[in-house]
């Protein structure tokens, strides 16, 4: 059950990012990179977000809310994947809301050697930031109480801690859309590429487990033997398909848990001559941006808006003691394109 933050309503004397993310209907990551004139923003959407940023008054406004002499004015996002597309937007989200409201962000890589590594002893990141936004980290209890002791705010994206406010979505309902969409279309025969079996990660698990119940919905058993492990690359899903094929019974659709080894499926396939949905269908999730590019089918979650929530909720939570913020499982749907159709007869 994830932990929602206390339902009080803040007043607030002027808009912020997130208000013109939502008026101009994009990310604040993409509000962020507009308003400061980055680059990788189209001109379209950079008037639009101005025009946007106009309409509510917003200014950047760093210094308009200082705390109190003694805080660090920094925010820890700890990741295990540092170059995977999911977290790096994750972290995009989280700076664009720390930056607004005046804070700098602290990225830490922990990686598969987590359990190794004494990220809260001396050289810990809690003695250099205000609070910490784990995502997809699982942190022991003694951990946590910690960070409790020492009144450390922290927020969770993704995989649940206990008592800790958590974002994201329902990775099961993830597991069950996708599979339904590919058992609507008459699949039986349906292989998984999950997650790494080096990380402690319990998203992949999750969405196995919704693609499970789907299928037993269904009337049908899973075959665990079509279940290939990956590690949310492109060569990993290239690696997978080879596998899956090779198998005395292969599959006529496959379910990825990223979109990223879902695009390892597709070059795989046209260098084997696999035609893509003719042969085989794909569906991956997330929704990355090269899926519109490619025509891939998928689940589609929006990323940067999981770090934006977790960083106001942190934000609120260290300047006002509570957040208007309320966490809970974000939306998600399924984005049909072409990769996905029924099996051949």
């Amino acid at each position: 059950m994830r932990h929602s933050a206390p339902t009080q309503h803040v007043r607030r004397d002027r808009s912020n990012i997130e208000d013109v993310a939502a008026a101009a209907g994009v990310s604040v990551a993409t509000v962020s990179r507009a308003l400061r004139g980055l680059p990788n923003v189209a001109e379209s959407t950079r008037k639009r977000v101005r025009a946007a940023a106009d309409e509510l008054e917003y200014r950047a406004d760093p210094a308009a809310s200082r705390l109190a002499t003694g805080r660090s004015r920094s925010i820890a996002v700890v990741v295990q994947l540092l170059n995977g597309w999911y977290s790096s937007h994750v972290v995009a989200g989280v700076e664009a809301v720390c930056a607004d409201a005046g804070y700098d962000t602290v990225v830490v890589g922990v990686g598969p050697g987590f359990r190794d590594r004494d990220v809260f002893g001396a050289s810990a990141i809690h003695r250099r930031v205000d609070g910490i936004i784990f995502v997809d980290v699982m942190v022991s209890d003694d951990e946590l109480a910690s960070l409790t002791e020492r009144s450390m705010v922290v927020v969770s994206v993704g995989h649940e801690l206990p008592s800790v406010t958590s974002v994201g979505i329902d990775d099961i309902e993830v597991g069950r859309l996708a599979t339904r969409h590919l058992l609507d279309l008459g699949h039986r025969r349906i292989g998984l590429i999950n997650g790494p079996e080096t990380i402690r990660f319990v998203v992949p698990h999750q969405r196995q487990l919704g693609f499970e119940q789907a299928m037993r919905t269904a009337g049908l058993e899973p075959d665990p033997s079509l279940y290939v492990a990956g590690d949310f690359t492109i060569q990993d899903g290239a690696d997978a398909l080879r596998t899956l094929l090779d198998h005395d019974d292969p599959p006529t659709a496959i379910f990825s848990f990223a979109d990223e080894m879902a695009f390892g499926v597709i070059l795989a396939a046209q260098e084997m001559g696999i035609r893509i949905p003719e042969d085989l269908s794909l569906i991956g999730v997330d929704d990355h941006d090269v899926a519109p590019v490619v025509g891939l089918t998928t689940v589609h979650q929006d990323v940067d808006d999981h770090g934006a929530r977790a960083a106001r909720i942190v934000v609120d939570l260290l300047e006002r003691g509570s957040s208007p913020v309320m966490t809970g499982a974000a939306p998600v749907r399924i984005v049909v394109r072409r990769t996905t159709a029924p099996p051949r007869s």
